[in-house]
């Protein structure tokens, strides 16, 4: 009897082990892609007050030397109201509002294995800033 036990044991070992490898395994490649978590005005918001930043959160920590964010505005006009910041998983951009209409924020970077992460969020401004006198 001890001889049946034992090889029971040891093939449960062996399934488990080759269970938890295999798990390890394929769970690595996905922690090392970032993604976007959300953001700040969320995506198809639509907005009757302009926001001062546009936040976006991502999965993993962004590199600055290779994370680039843009905003446009209506007629593909450039609505970055400065250089983005970076505190921990979110980048935050000043935002300069200007038409109504349509912006969009694209956002490019690179995850912790190189692989290139970029996408888009659209809010919808629906009053526009008030013209500048001369």
């Amino acid at each position: 009897m001890g001889g049946r036990v034992a090889r029971v044991a040891r093939t449960w070992a062996v399934v488990l082990g080759v269970v938890a490898a295999f798990a390890l395994l394929s769970a690595a490649p996905a922690a090392a892609h970032n993604s976007l978590t959300g953001s700040d005005p969320r995506d198809g918001a639509r907005l009757a007050a302009a926001p001062e930043r546009i936040e976006l959160r991502f999965l993993a920590t962004p590199k600055e030397a290779t994370t680039e964010v843009t905003v446009t505005g209506p007629d593909n006009v450039a609505a970055t109201g400065g250089a983005p910041t970076f505190s921990g998983k979110r980048v935050i951009v000043p935002f300069r509002p200007g038409a109504a209409g349509l912006y969009i924020v694209t956002y490019r970077l690179a995850s912790d294995d190189g692989h290139p992460i970029k996408g888009e969020v659209r809010f919808t401004l629906t009053t526009g800033t008030p013209a500048r006198a001369p």
